[in-house]
């Protein structure tokens, strides 16, 4: 039944009150010109630590952010209570544009990526020489993630005293990848880390490896007032145990630089990264491959890397773990 006229004027129209009150639906987002500065420490359970100036401030972030995730490493804009007080808390309601991500996926079947850390210049890849054993295979999975976000990866060697360094040296040394060899009783004083300490300098590094190698321990002892949990190797599985559990970006002394600490894994998914790229890890082999048939999967009859490993160019094992990488993006395998 018409309720109104032919020609109802729109004074005659009802207009039933909103709920929500009568101020028009925007897109529009507030600007946030006087937002402070802030890098983003710690992400815990959707609270995000802070540094603000000097002060640390706990924050969530801002509705008008969305899906936008906060990563650990992230400059971002913040409002609200920046006073760092007790019970305070802000809101992050801008990420600025990163510089460099760090990614990964649970495993090669994995659609899902995960930013590891955001504004890395390094990657340290931390490996111990023996318990447990070095896993060759996963140090080159992160060496693949490194080049693709755009990191330097610099390879930490722990646990010398246990086992040489050398065999797994000559495996990565010709490659350009900068190295740095430990052992566990010089974590003991400062001018023991000064190796390490001094390829961090300057650089906003993380650091990535598998549970029990002493990455934990490393980061302790170079930044001491600092100290995280660590563990022990299971002697049964010589597995670690996870004792850090999320990510933790720490100041090196005299504000020379960042260190972050992030959980130990088992293993680093490339779901993420285009196969085209993962050579690109392998510089020893990268020239070979223009000559490679188009679409080159590197493991076929006519791939031009077998007689590029023959005239000496590159050793027959790096072109085996090449092939093994490119092979767990079909099927995952075991690192």
């Amino acid at each position: 039944m018409r309720r109104y006229g032919k020609h109802t004027d729109e004074d005659d129209v009802r207009v039933r009150p909103s709920r929500r009150g009568t101020r028009p639906r925007t897109h529009r987002r507030p600007a946030h010109e006087d937002a402070a500065e802030g890098f983003v420490v710690t992400v815990d359970r959707g609270r995000i630590t802070c540094l603000v100036e000097d002060r640390t401030v706990l924050a969530m972030k801002a509705r008008e952010l969305g899906r936008k995730g906060v990563v650990v490493g992230d400059r971002v804009a913040v409002v609200g209570d920046l006073s760092g007080d007790k019970d305070t808390l802000a809101r992050v309601v801008r990420v600025e544009e990163r510089r460099s991500v760090l990614r990964r996926t649970a495993d090669d079947d994995d659609p899902h990526e995960r930013v590891v850390v955001a504004n890395a210049d390094q990657l340290a890849i931390v490996t111990a020489l023996a318990d447990p054993e070095p896993r060759p295979r996963l140090i080159d999975r992160c060496l693949v993630a490194a080049y693709d976000a755009g990191l330097e990866p610099l390879l930490i060697l722990t646990k010398a005293d246990l086992a040489p360094a050398k065999p797994l040296l000559d495996t990565y040394t010709p490659l350009g990848v900068r190295h740095v060899v430990t052992t566990a009783e010089r974590f003991d004083d400062e001018e023991a880390v000064e190796p390490v300490h001094a390829l961090l300098a300057g650089r906003i590094t993380a650091f990535v490896g598998h549970s029990g190698v002493g990455k934990t321990t490393l980061v302790n002892a170079l930044v001491p007032e600092r100290r995280r949990a660590t563990g022990r190797v299971n002697a049964v599985t010589g597995r670690g145990r996870h004792t850090t559990v999320s990510a933790l970006a720490l100041p090196l002394p005299d504000d020379d630089g960042w260190v972050i600490d992030t959980p130990g894994v088992r293993s680093f998914g490339l779901n993420h990264v285009d196969p085209s790229r993962v050579i690109h890890a392998f510089p020893d082999l990268a020239p070979g491959a223009a000559n490679c048939p188009r679409a080159c999967g590197h493991d076929e009859p006519d791939c031009a890397l077998d007689d590029w490993v023959a005239e000496g160019h590159a050793e027959p094992a790096r072109l085996y773990s090449l092939r093994r990488l490119l092979a767990t993006r079909e099927r995952h395998e075991g690192d």
